[in-house]
C-alpha cells in the first residue's frame, strides 16, 4: 500500500515543481521589463512579470525579514504535510493528490525563496481592466487547488462516532435486570 500511495504522490510533486519552475524561468526571461503586462486573451488574462517578496497576495511585503520568516514558514508546513502524507492512508486518492499538490506548490514557492533576493516569481495576471486577481504562478495553483480538495476531503470524512463504536445499552426499569 505504501508504494502505490508513493506512485500517487510523487509524480505529482515532480511534474508540478518542474512546470513551475519551467514556467518561472520563461516569464524572467521572456517578460521584461518588470510590471509589463502581454496580454494573452485580451486584457482578461495577461502574462506580466512580478517578484513577489511576501506571502501570497503580498501579505508581508516591505517587512525586511520576510524572505527568511516566510522561508522558515514554509519548511515547517512541509514538515507537517510531511506527516499528513505519512499518516494517510494509501487508498485515499484524493487526500494523496490534496497533499502532494500543496507540497509541491510549496516547494516550487520555496525555490524561489532560496534562488532570488526579490522574491518569488509570479506572472499570471488576471482580470478586466483594473479590477485584477492578485499576480500568482503555477505554484500558487496547486497550493490552492490542493488545500481546496484536502479541505473538501477532510470536511466529508465520517468522523467515528460515540455511538457506533459500541453497542448501545438499553436502559431498564425492570428491577430484576438491575441486579
Amino acid at each position: 500500500m505504501e508504494r502505490s500511495k508513493a506512485l500517487r504522490f510523487w509524480p505529482v510533486v515532480a511534474v508540478v515543481v518542474l512546470l513551475d519552475v519551467a514556467t518561472k524561468a520563461a516569464a524572467v526571461r521572456l517578460l521584461v521589463p518588470q510590471r509589463m503586462p502581454h496580454d494573452v486573451i485580451g486584457d482578461w488574462v495577461r502574462f506580466t512579470l512580478v517578484y513577489n517578496p511576501g506571502a501570497a497576495f503580498g501579505l508581508g511585503q516591505g517587512f525586511q525579514y520576510s524572505r527568511w520568516i516566510f522561508l522558515v514558514l514554509t519548511l515547517v508546513a512541509l514538515g507537517i504535510l510531511g506527516w499528513l502524507y505519512r499518516t494517510a492512508d494509501g487508498g485515499d486518492r484524493p487526500r494523496v493528490l490534496a497533499i502532494a499538490l500543496v507540497a509541491a506548490g510549496a516547494i516550487g514557492n520555496l525555490i524561489d525563496r532560496i534562488r532570488h533576493d526579490l522574491g518569488v516569481v509570479d506572472f499570471i495576471d488576471i482580470g478586466v481592466g483594473a479590477a485584477r486577481w492578485p499576480t500568482f504562478n503555477v505554484a500558487d495553483i496547486a497550493v490552492s487547488c490542493g488545500a481546496t480538495l484536502l479541505a473538501w476531503v477532510l470536511w466529508h470524512e465520517t468522523p467515528q462516532r460515540a455511538d457506533t463504536a459500541a453497542p448501545a445499552r438499553r436502559l431498564s426499569t425492570d428491577p430484576a435486570e438491575l441486579t
